[in-house]
């Protein structure tokens, strides 16, 4: 059995997975450092696809790894705005489903060797997404910036592009399966 390569890649997907539990601890006593160690996790989501690539170190622990940690991410920012009362709980739990739905849908096929890549709808979806998070963890405390209301904008944008591209995935899912 081959030892697992950690890569640079890999090493700042895991790193993502670290700055979780700093930002969930840091977010509610200083929203600013919150978002910026949120900020710099997301950071992280671009740069290790984008290195990934260029030096040719795709590896399918990292095809499973990135979107779990994108959405250990994500899914830990919602249950913080929830829990600060600044997003309802059912908007969060949509997103939430659906991302778990999509990732099952991406192992299951995985695990019959077919990638199942990223689509445009997720790629805008992710952006509503951070976009919305920070926003409405900075909410007023930046240069006196209503950046809630501006959150709520990019969130409700998220929730439809979750339940979107949710759907396209599940037509590639099941057009690659067939």
């Amino acid at each position: 059995m081959g030892i697992l390569k950690l890569n640079i890649p890999t090493g700042l997907t895991l790193s993502r997975i670290i700055l979780i539990p700093v930002f969930v601890i840091t977010a509610y006593q200083h929203p600013l450092w919150g978002a910026v160690i949120f900020g710099l996790a997301a950071i992280t989501d671009f740069l290790d696809g984008y290195l990934a690539r260029r030096s040719g170190q795709i590896t399918k622990f990292g095809i499973i790894l990135d979107p779990l940690a994108d959405k250990f991410l994500v899914i830990s920012a919602l249950v913080v705005l929830v829990d600060m009362a600044r997003l309802s709980a059912w908007i969060a739990i949509v997103i939430i489903v659906r991302e778990f739905f999509v990732t099952g849908l991406r192992v299951v096929a995985l695990s019959k060797d077919i990638i199942i890549p990223a689509e445009m709808g997720g790629k805008l979806k992710t952006t509503a997404q951070i976009t919305a998070i920070l926003c409405l963890i900075l909410g007023g405390s930046i240069f006196d910036m209503d950046l809630y209301d501006v959150g709520l904008i990019f969130i409700w944008a998220a929730l439809f592009l979750s339940v979107i591209s949710g759907v396209q995935y599940t037509i590639s899912f099941w057009k690659k399966m067939i």
